[in-house]
């Protein structure tokens, strides 16, 4: 199973105006933004480019799918089971997780006053597996055989192998309900046309300056036409994409956003902290854990980084410590295991495997291997919070040992540096990995089954075989003795080395209210919980 990272700029979808009614306008963004009519913004340096739930992967575009879609099921503030949304029920049918019920809440309309119906959640499944896009999320209901509709409100799946996680599934973005009488079934819909039944409906997508039909500034509106559990604490909610972190400052510091989520330069987000603890600071910061890793991944078919005891011997010395402290002022905290802290059936495996930097103990796994220093080898990353610091500390952690030499270079075309790791073009290369649900099979099947998303090339039949399948099918998801397993396994033959977990940083102005009550693990931001209220504006 393969997918494209979470945090991809995936291939542009042409975005054309248009004045049906339900349907979002598309306009060129003539740059700057306001928070009009009483509108909440916020900024974020998670670009994309595709809105379809069939072809949008990335946190930029989950974020709003988030707001505008429902689900059978959904995850609320804080909580790591998913509860009913556009389902009044579901529940697995048979001790073995092959057969899924859910029963629908009536009187459900999408945005333009259509009704949602089974059929719509046949549709949006049979649709999201046809169109298969590459940069989509359908690999994450591979194991849905078939789905049917009984009548307007009974859905039941039929599952080609067992997998307790599906629930959690259908909760993510990936599970996000389309009206089929809008959305054409074999191909992905312009931007300009999305029709959801979530708490917002979008009124308008305006183009980033550049090519690419890339969006620049989201509005969205409470949609009258929604019926759910939540509450909204604003009628208008517009997202303003950055390319930069300082971008996303200078906005912020002038006024034109309200908040910002996660993407601060870590020393700006640190730094505001700091201020509002003295008592300095016109903003407020909504500090939390978050489920968000990062990894130096590895091409294990590289002649120099395919070999186990080079990536052993990297994992031997890189000091995850320095780098949350000295890099990210401590915006991060350090990763010792593919399933970062805060997820079940969490370990602490590369710990356990390297202990702290040790070069004595790195020198040893070169030497056993015949392999001659120093080990040279280039280092590519793309974007990152602290710019090109971050790999410049990796280099002269490798390099201070005398056992690596190492050239860092950037890809700064985001969608060349994916099919550059696609295509194996790297030897070792940095990714942020967004979790789609709060469960450990999504640091797992993705990640380490037949190259995973990040194309490196690894795969363990035991693995991919026998312990991701035997670790889906519990209902038990506390139980974590696979998972243990696969972490272990991950960390001996080091395909790809964890560096750090985000914490959660989103700096608001101090007027801006529920910010607290949406920062999770689960990756979900909730627009709805934000307000306005007393306070410096």
């Amino acid at each position: 199973m393969t997918m494209p990272n979470r945090l991809a700029v995936l291939s542009c979808a042409a975005l054309v105006a248009t004045t049906a009614a339900g349907c979002a306008s598309v306009e060129k963004a003539a740059g700057g933004g306001d928070s009009g009519g009483g509108a909440i913004t916020m900024g974020t340096t998670n670009v994309t480019s595709v809105l379809d739930p069939a072809g949008a992967y990335d946190a930029g575009s989950w974020m709003v799918l988030n707001n505008t879609f429902q689900s059978l099921l959904r995850f609320p503030s804080g909580a790591t089971v998913p509860q009913p949304d556009v389902a009044e029920s579901c529940e697995f049918t048979g001790a073995d997780t092959m057969t899924y019920h859910c029963t629908l809440r009536t009187g459900l309309k999408f945005s333009n006053g259509h009704s949602l119906t089974a059929n719509d959640v046949v549709f949006s499944v049979d649709r999201m597996k046809k169109i298969n896009d590459p940069s989509g999320p359908s690999a994450l209901l591979s194991t849905v055989k078939s789905v049917e509709a009984k009548g307007d409100n009974e859905v039941i799946f039929h599952l080609s192998a067992p997998d307790a996680v599906l629930p959690a599934k259908l909760a993510s973005a990936a599970g996000s309900i389309v009206d089929h009488q809008v959305f054409p079934a074999d191909k992905l819909l312009e931007n300009s046309k999305l029709v959801g039944s979530g708490p917002y409906k979008i009124d308008s997508i305006e183009e980033a300056a550049g090519e690419g039909h890339v969006p620049g500034k989201v509005t969205l509106s409470g949609n009258s036409q929604y019926k759910g559990e939540v509450k909204l604490q604003n009628s208008k909610f517009v997202l303003r994409y950055f390319d930069k972190p300082d971008d996303l400052k200078t906005a912020l510091d002038k006024g034109d956003i309200d908040l910002a989520d996660n993407s601060l330069e870590p020393s700006a987000a640190a730094q505001i902290k700091n201020d509002e603890l003295a008592g300095k600071s016109d903003f407020k910061v909504a500090e939390g854990e978050t489920g968000e890793t990062r990894y130096l991944v590895f091409n294990t078919k590289d002649q120099v980084a395919g070999s186990q005891a080079v990536r052993q011997a990297v994992a031997q010395l890189l000091d995850r410590k320095s780098l949350a402290r000295d890099v990210y002022a401590n915006t991060v905290q350090p990763l010792y295991s593919v399933v970062p802290a805060g997820i079940t059936a969490h370990n602490t495996a590369f710990f356990d495997r390297y202990g702290e930097p040790d070069v004595t103990k790195a020198k040893k796994y070169l030497t056993n291997a015949h392999i001659s220093t120093p080990v040279k080898f280039t280092l590519t990353w793309s974007r990152a919070r602290a710019g090109a610091t971050e790999l410049e500390t990796v280099k002269k952690q490798l390099e201070a040992s005398g056992l690596f030499q190492v050239t860092v270079e950037q890809q700064p075309d985001w969608k060349k540096y994916q099919e550059g790791w696609k295509a194996g073009s790297y030897e070792a290369y940095t990714v942020g990995w967004t979790p789609d649900y709060a469960d450990p099979d999504d640091y797992i099947s993705p990640l380490v089954v037949d190259g995973g998303a990040f194309h490196n090339g690894w795969d363990d039949p035991k693995v991919s075989q026998k312990l991701v399948p035997d670790s889906i099918k519990l209902t038990d998801r506390t139980a974590g003795g696979a998972y243990a397993q696969i972490q272990n396994t991950v960390a001996d033959a080091v395909p790809m080395v964890p560096l750090f977990q985000n914490k959660s940083f989103y700096v608001s102005k101090s007027n801006i209210t529920g910010v607290d009550a949406t920062v999770d693990n689960t990756g979900i931001f909730r627009f709805w919980e934000i307000g306005r209220g007393a306070g410096k504006k």
